[in-house]
């Protein structure tokens, strides 16, 4: 079994920042697997607006603009998954651009972390408190709560405000820093909200940076990790043959070759019509 988790934005093989992120989190996702099961870490195409994401960056803007930006990207290898033997696809970013488009274009699984880790804490408990990693965040994410119906489940969105936290530093050095932070604030959200488990959404920082393990210890109560509810849901949603309704998502027939494919394929690009 194949299961391709996907980054929102492309890789540069050129980028140790990039390569060092690569092979950290390989391992990381194939420790969650089953035996048999392979997850693979896999990445859009370069496309038209991926360095919008960077300007954000620069900027200290955080919104799901880039995510919007990504979208046919992320669809593009969705379908290339489909059609290289992949059995599901699940996109690595908890805020889960390109999932609803992906769902009209493929057959195969297509797994977003927010909706499905949501919902497996609501069977265990009644009130779920969710945290994001940075400011604008939350905003974004109280808005995907609502689209999906899942706003009634949680008590309160709250960010741990580690915009002021060094990015692109050493990992070891930003683990204790994040996990007080993050400890903090989920302690806040059971004491103040009734919070009776936390989901962690923003998958760069937990769980790539601290282990929602150690987490549980420092606030006593299930700290899901949505790495694992996807790749465990992608594995039996594969063995069984579950996915997308296609009375849900009425499907289009895709190749490779349509997402380069113009309206008017006699005009330049750029030119008015």
């Amino acid at each position: 079994m194949r299961i391709m988790m996907l980054n929102q934005s492309p890789r540069n093989l050129n980028d140790p920042d990039d390569n060092e992120y690569h092979e950290r989190v390989q391992a990381i996702l194939n420790s969650y697997a089953s035996p048999g099961a392979e997850v693979i870490l896999d990445y859009p195409d370069d496309h038209p607006g991926a360095a919008i994401a960077r300007v954000m960056g620069k900027q200290g803007s955080r919104s799901e603009l880039n995510y919007f930006t990504s979208a046919a990207a992320l669809v593009r290898k969705a379908v290339w998954a489909e059609q290289n033997g992949f059995d599901a696809v699940i996109q690595s970013n908890n805020f889960e651009p390109g999932v609803e488009p992906s769902r009209f274009a493929v057959r195969i699984p297509v797994i977003g972390l927010c909706r499905a880790t949501i919902h497996v804490a609501a069977n265990y408990a009644e009130r779920i408190g969710v945290t994001v990693p940075f400011d604008g965040y939350a905003p974004l994410t109280r808005r995907l709560l609502h689209a999906y119906g899942l706003e009634h489940h949680v008590t309160e969105v709250r960010t741990m405000s580690l915009d002021d936290v060094p990015h692109g530093d050493d990992v070891a050095k930003m683990r204790p820093i994040i996990l007080e932070r993050a400890a903090e604030v989920m302690h806040a959200l059971i004491e103040e909200t009734g919070a009776e488990c936390i989901v962690p959404l923003g998958g760069a920082v937990i769980p790539y940076i601290v282990d929602p393990k150690d987490l549980e210890r420092e606030v006593g109560t299930v700290v899901y990790n949505p790495k694992v509810v996807g790749i465990r849901l992608a594995e039996m949603s594969a063995q069984f043959g579950y996915a997308q309704s296609d009375r849900t998502y009425a499907p289009t027939r895709l190749q490779d070759a349509d997402f380069d494919a113009r309206l008017f394929t006699d005009a330049p690009v750029g030119a008015p019509r």
